[in-house]
């Protein structure tokens, strides 16, 4: 029997069982859920709306491409030195490709500016294998508080966002929307649990509730509640309070490494 990718990624998800985060034995409830994610913004800057309706999402992709092909224009000077300065600055190609999982379960290549060693993997591979405690962050937080990976421009990149300014294409092409819930790669699949069909109910996005919310400071259930919050406010409404909510959240750093 044929199996679609959807289904594939709902098996991965556990979607009955729940995850390493949420296991079968302490899985929260909906509300719960949403209950931890209720201070990850404030209460004026979270719009109620009904399910987005067709007209709702037709405005969202209308917005999309309009500020997608606008910022491209305004920012191509900043995309053209960024390239150059990657490409003089270390091995490597200037754009990282990886698979992420999008509408639908639907795989899509994510395009961002490389800010890690062209060793990345194998630097974690070793690291994870010399240091337990590194290893219990990785497992918990997919991510590094201290990650050897990044070069020194990488972390300029990363606290200034300008990494995910290729995601732009990704926009136009229709893989992802300006706001939505953040890329994941196949291996976080099975962190979100049940919870994962609210992930696949919604484009990617370039920034979201997580990014207005403490960004890489914010724990990976927060993540996944925020996703969840998200994919019941979606609405163009929404993602104008959120696009408006990011920019101070760029201009700080807030959270960002």
């Amino acid at each position: 029997m044929h199996t679609t990718k959807h289904e594939t990624v709902m098996r991965d998800g556990g979607a009955t069982t729940g995850g390493p985060f949420f296991s079968s034995e302490s899985t929260p409830s909906e509300r719960e859920l949403l209950a931890m994610a209720s201070d990850l913004v404030r209460s004026s800057e979270e719009p109620v709306s009904d399910e987005a309706s067709g007209l709702s999402r037709s405005l969202v992709r209308l917005m999309d491409l309009t500020l997608a092909i606008g910022l491209l224009g305004v920012l191509l000077p900043v995309i053209l030195i960024t390239g150059a300065c990657i490409a003089m600055s270390s091995q490597g190609p200037v754009i990282f490709r990886q698979t992420r999982i999008g509408l639908g379960g639907r795989e899509f290549q994510c395009w961002k500016f490389r800010s890690m060693r062209q060793d990345a993997s194998e630097r974690l591979a070793a690291l994870l294998a010399s240091c337990p405690d590194m290893r219990a962050e990785w497992e918990r937080d997919q991510k590094l508080s201290d990650d050897p990976r990044i070069t020194p421009l990488g972390t300029f990149l990363r606290s200034s966002s300008l990494d995910e300014l290729p995601q732009l294409f990704n926009v136009i092409r229709g893989d992802m929307s300006l706001v939505g819930p953040r890329p994941i790669v196949h291996s976080e699949i099975p962190k979100y649990g049940r919870y994962i069909t609210h992930y696949l109910s919604q484009k990617p996005g370039l920034t979201g509730l997580w990014q207005v919310s403490g960004r890489n400071n914010t724990s990976y259930r927060r993540r996944v509640a925020a996703d969840v919050l998200y994919s019941r406010k979606a609405s163009f409404r929404t993602d104008l309070a959120i696009l408006f909510a990011t920019i101070p959240a760029v201009l700080s750093a807030e959270g960002a490494r």
